[in-house]
């Protein structure tokens, strides 16, 4: 077939290949964020056949449950491309909460004094936290102190922070690209996750450099509709 004059069958090919790209993306997506709540499930399986301790079982299917519920909204995302659920308030605070109970150590410590009531749709935006959760115990140590509040100012939106070593300068930007790399050797797509999150909300993510040392992530252009 040749292209007609306006092009269009190139600009054709362009998107296909642009829909095989997001299906890469959302593919390693799928991997990345399953893999938390299996090992948990596991984990507790594991120790209720070692002690007996059957109430590890209702751990073990409520990680299975947030499996199951990642696997249902990832397909929504398959589906409608940048799709998200109708915003709804939602609190801050007991989102973080959530998703700390998900990906959280014993010996790590949340503070999540926040005290915002935003525009979003409450699963995403858990699993954003989520996202940026596991980030912090994976960088800055399973002992790291991990911190959530709102942006001062101006700004409209909250910050994730931890006490870890931080993020280079240099690579403030490359940490939100697909399939990063960093000196642990791990491939990244976590934070590329909280991007996408986070643009299919209308909001903007960055990392910051921080005088006091640790990592900070800022999420801005949220829509605040209580306190």
């Amino acid at each position: 077939m040749e292209a007609t004059p306006d092009g269009s069958e190139s600009h054709r090919e362009e998107v296909l290949s642009d829909r095989n790209d997001r299906l890469r993306d959302l593919i390693r997506s799928i991997s990345h964020d399953l893999r938390t709540p299996l090992a948990v499930a596991k984990g507790n399986v594991e120790l209720a056949r070692e002690t007996g301790d059957l109430s590890r079982l209702d751990s073990a299917e409520q990680a299975l449950a947030r499996a199951t519920e990642l696997l249902d909204h990832l397909a929504l995302l398959a589906k409608e491309g940048e799709g998200i659920h109708e915003p709804d308030p939602t609190d801050l605070g007991s989102v973080a909460e959530a998703a700390w109970s998900v990906v959280g150590r014993e010996e790590a410590t949340l503070s999540a004094e926040v005290d915002l009531v935003v525009s979003a749709d409450r699963q995403r935006l858990q699993q954003l936290f989520e996202n940026l959760f596991d980030n912090a115990l994976t960088h800055a140590g399973s002992d790291v102190t991990v911190t959530v509040g709102s942006l001062e100012g101006e700004r409209a939106g909250f910050f994730v922070g931890d006490d870890g070593p931080g993020i280079p300068e240099d690579e403030l930007t490359a940490v939100f690209e697909t399939g990063y790399s960093d000196d642990s050797g791990g491939k990244g797509f976590g934070l590329a996750i909280c991007e996408r999150i986070a643009v299919a909300h209308g909001w903007t993510i960055g990392a910051v450099e921080r005088a006091d040392g640790g990592a900070r992530f800022e999420v801005s252009d949220v829509e605040v509709v209580g306190r």
